[in-house]
């Protein structure tokens, strides 16, 4: 029997290919869609992992999770610098860190920070040490920098028209370990580098804030007029102990000591002036975002998926009505009626599993390959791979494909040699 499905399919092989290859696209863009969905949510997530609370200014809990943990370019409003200031004080916080940014070099976001953020998020280094003056950065992984290059800033990014600070260099003292988050592709300076970068500090500090406020807004805002440009001293010692008159920040990034802790500073910290966010909660409000849509995308594949089976099924009736002389023979010469219902049936199941099993492979290759133009772009690390879900809805496609094939077979079935050989 085998035999003759095989001499069957060689016979038809253009055919053959055509059905397999309608069911594996099928079957591809539903795998992708799930793949892709499931690998975005993982990879966000533990993006986010090592961050409790986020505190920024009143505006987008979205925009202030996407800038202040996965580093998307966008101006944020600042908030007091005394918010920085209140927080290092207070005893429920184990550590906090401001991040500030605006800045770029050779594509990668220069972030201004502390080393509390660094030492408290990675253990140890890569290569080289923890950034101990002014004038020095850390980068993260995937940055293309050796321990010693230079880095000169620019005013937020080429494709935006920025410009290179003047006079300003940092030198790399130190590289990350892989951490499979957008830090991968940050370059980490001081906070105080930063603030004098764009002319704060430096005896700015009894300043109106309003006037911080400008200065910092416009390292976000690179397209704007702006006559402050500072310099650092690229061997002063690092002063980590922020005074109530630091200037304006974008962005905090707490550790609580306990949970009960992270709630009071969220509570106390949700008012008019400051929001205080938890990573975790706005990342559910994108999930549901993003399940919504893959209901969609999944819906689209579903369709697919039917109507390549109901052609299959219109296809293959008609075959076997072309085959009817065949058939009639095969009976004609003592084949019994369960070995024609069971040629039939094997050998249109045989091309749809066989599309099937193609269908995920391609799907994963797909996934995979959006996936890693994904980490190229954005640092986060999409783990795309099947799971216990991916298989149990395989053996449902393979048990509906063999329902599906058996529909012909049973025609096959209750045909009458005598009436197929006449026709």
């Amino acid at each position: 029997m085998i035999r003759f499905i095989l001499a069957d399919l060689r016979r038809l092989w253009a055919g053959a290919v055509v059905v397999v290859l309608l069911v594996a696209l099928a079957t591809a863009l539903g795998v992708t869609v799930t793949l892709q969905e499931r690998a975005l949510r993982l990879g966000s997530a533990r993006a986010a992992d090592k961050f409790d609370l986020v505190i920024g200014a009143a505006g987008s809990e979205t925009q202030l999770v996407l800038s202040s943990i996965f580093l998307q370019p966008a101006p944020l409003p600042l908030m007091p610098g005394g918010v920085l200031a209140k927080l290092s004080r207070d005893p429920r916080v184990a550590w906090v860190a401001p991040v500030g940014f605006g800045d770029s070099f050779a594509g990668y976001p220069l972030v201004g920070t502390t080393r509390a953020l660094i030492g408290s998020t990675v253990s140890g280094f890569a290569a080289g040490r923890m950034f101990e003056k002014e004038g020095e950065a850390v980068v993260g992984a995937a940055v293309k920098l050796p321990v010693g290059a230079e880095i000169k800033p620019m005013h937020g990014t080429a494709q935006m028209g920025g410009e290179t600070h003047a006079g300003v260099v940092y030198h790399v003292t130190g590289r990350l370990p892989a951490t499979g988050t957008p830090w991968d592709r940050a370059i980490l300076v001081p906070i105080q580098a930063v603030w004098h970068v764009h002319g704060l500090g430096h005896g700015h500090e009894h300043e109106d804030e309003q006037h911080h406020e400008g200065e910092v807004a416009a390292a976000d805002h690179p397209d704007e007029d702006h006559d402050h440009h500072g310099a650092i001293d690229a061997d002063a010692a690092i002063d980590e102990d922020f005074a109530s008159d630091a200037p304006g920040l974008p962005a905090v990034l707490v550790k609580p000591k306990t949970i009960a802790d992270a709630y009071k500073l969220r509570q106390e910290y949700r008012n008019g002036n400051t929001l205080a966010v938890f990573p975790g909660e706005v990342l559910t409000g994108l999930y549901a975002t993003l399940g919504d849509a893959k209901m969609v995308l999944s819906a689209v594949a579903a369709g697919s998926q039917g109507l390549v089976a109901a052609a299959l099924v219109l296809v293959t009736v008609i075959h076997i009505g072309q085959r009817r002389r065949q058939i009639g023979a095969l009976r004609a010469f003592g084949a019994p009626r369960l070995s024609v219902f069971a040629i039939v049936w094997f050998e249109l199941f045989l091309l749809v599993a066989l599309g099937i099993g193609l269908g995920f492979l391609t799907g994963l290759a797909a996934a995979r390959l959006i996936a890693n133009a994904f980490t190229v772009k954005s640092g986060i690390i999409l783990p795309v791979g099947f799971t216990g879900e991916d298989w149990r809805m395989a053996l449902i496609l393979i048990g509906a494909s063999a329902v599906l094939s058996a529909v012909p077979a049973v025609l096959a079935y209750r045909q009458s040699p005598a009436a197929a050989l006449r026709a």
